[in-house]
């Protein structure tokens, strides 16, 4: 059955965003249900799934506070950040898993369907 799964690389440093709080959204007629409220490992993952293993069909929302993380890494930024928070919304079709992951710099990131 379904399940989910993350990871953050900073692609600024060269390594994996540590740290970096993750929340994650179903989106239901419109409106978002919180489902998680987690932060990065030293390897930049999580310690679970995101997603029980069952029928997870719908829209999802991840939502990455990248500005908090550089932040914390004392990245100089400008008051207003660039990115401060990343979302990504995507949806699950079938019973496979699936696996979202974020190359993060302050001025861009990229995001793809992982294995």
């Amino acid at each position: 059955m379904t399940n989910l799964t993350t990871h953050i690389l900073d692609t600024s440093k060269g390594k994996p965003a540590e740290g970096m709080n993750i929340k994650l959204f179903k989106v239901v007629e419109g409106n978002l249900i919180k489902l998680a409220d987690v932060y990065t490992n030293s390897d930049g993952r999580l310690d679970s799934n995101l997603l029980e293993k069952k029928n997870n069909l719908g829209v999802y929302e991840l939502h990455f506070f990248a500005g908090d993380y550089f932040d914390k890494e004392n990245v100089s930024l400008p008051k207003v950040k660039f990115l401060n928070e990343v979302i990504i919304r995507f949806g699950i079709s079938d019973n496979e898993h699936y696996h979202v992951p974020l190359l993060i710099s302050p001025y861009g990131y990229s995001t793809y369907r992982g294995s």
